[in-house]
């Protein structure tokens, strides 16, 4: 039986071609900044982000755990969604080695408003603990930011004197989802990472972009959280690859995940919100059962997925074609009811 991975698009192999490119990077010591082939993606990501320097990372994580460590700090609140990546799934690292609070908050589609978060900004007062980032998540479960409510979230940051951290793990899906341009979304954020190992399809990495001042900041702190790599331009050579030929190709994955999901809402047991399909990701539920009853049987039928108490995610990307597509609609439409029992 053939399997179809839908688990994240983390799962994603490199490409021949990207393979090449790997093996004939130009490499120095990126510790000491002189590694042709990361200086020459870090320029790339800056100009793309209209951000003035970025750094080489390791992941993702660690691109967020960076500007919380410089930005926010020791007993600083860091107002975000209650949802975000850096409360759910970086290991309380935001407290654990920043030090800062998290301030989680609801709201609905993982999108935060201004309007909203402003009577979270603290008063300054001795004893109060200091207002001092706006951390925002884009995509967020798969749903793209309206550039008009990331402004006026900039523009809160500003009048309150706060830092703004954009998690772009899937920015340039947004970016291709909404036709805005990278730089034009990355404008409200002082700092904003985004993956190269997600939809693009590289095997390693994140950049993490800002003011050289913060970039200055950042390679002292990865360094002393164990992030300085020596020869890493045989990674970086994979997410220039990546940015030179595989933006675009993104909708390609936007609109695979759109059409699963049209396909489940087709079965008449499958419950799930189209509006919140933007991008890669599907959310969806089967009621009666539990996100882990609905993964056990879709894994039996051959689709690998991720199910938790409610809800199930699915996930498109580079390693899964049209043809893969339409063997996983095939695959839902034969799906009844009685199936997830089993």
């Amino acid at each position: 039986m053939k399997l179809y991975d839908l688990r994240s698009d983390t799962i994603t192999k490199p490409v021949p071609n990207m393979r090449k490119a790997m093996a004939a990077a130009e490499v120095g010591d990126d510790v000491y900044q002189e590694d042709p082939s990361v200086n020459r993606l870090e320029e790339m990501a800056a100009t793309l982000t209209g951000k003035e320097r970025a750094i080489f990372v390791s992941s993702g994580s660690m691109g967020n755990l960076i500007p919380l460590f410089i930005n926010a700090g020791r007993g600083a609140e860091v107002l975000t969604h209650a949802n975000s990546h850096i409360i759910q799934h970086e290991v309380g690292a935001m407290s654990a080695i920043a030090g800062a609070i998290p301030i989680a908050v609801n709201s609905p589609r993982g999108l935060l408003t201004a309007a909203e978060l402003e009577p979270l900004v603290k008063p300054r007062a001795y004893d109060l603990a200091r207002t001092a980032m706006i951390e925002v998540e884009n995509t967020i479960g798969g749903v793209c930011y309206p550039l008009s409510q990331l402004q006026e979230i900039g523009g809160l940051a500003k009048r309150y004197s706060l830092s703004v951290h954009m998690d772009g793990a899937r920015l340039w899906n947004a970016s291709v989802a909404t036709g805005i341009p990278v730089d034009t979304i990355a404008a409200m954020a002082d700092t904003v990472t985004f993956c190269l190992s997600k939809g693009l399809g590289a095997p390693v990495g994140s950049m993490l972009c800002g003011t050289e001042e913060f970039i200055a900041q950042a390679r002292a702190v990865r360094k002393m959280i164990g992030g300085g790599m020596r020869q890493a331009g045989i990674l970086a050579a994979a997410g220039i690859y990546a940015l030179e030929h595989h933006v675009v190709r993104l909708a390609e994955d936007h609109a695979n995940a759109r059409k699963i999901a049209l396909t489940l809402l087709e079965t008449g047991w499958a419950k799930l919100e189209l509006e919140n399909v933007q991008t890669n990701i599907i959310f969806f539920s089967v009621p009666g059962f539990t996100g882990q009853q609905v993964e056990h049987t879709l894994v039996k039928k051959g689709i690998l997925c991720f199910g938790d108490r409610e809800e199930v995610r699915l996930v498109t990307n580079l390693d899964l074609s049209v043809e893969d597509t339409e063997a996983v609609c095939a695959i839902l439409r034969e799906l009844n009811l009685s199936d997830f029992n089993t």
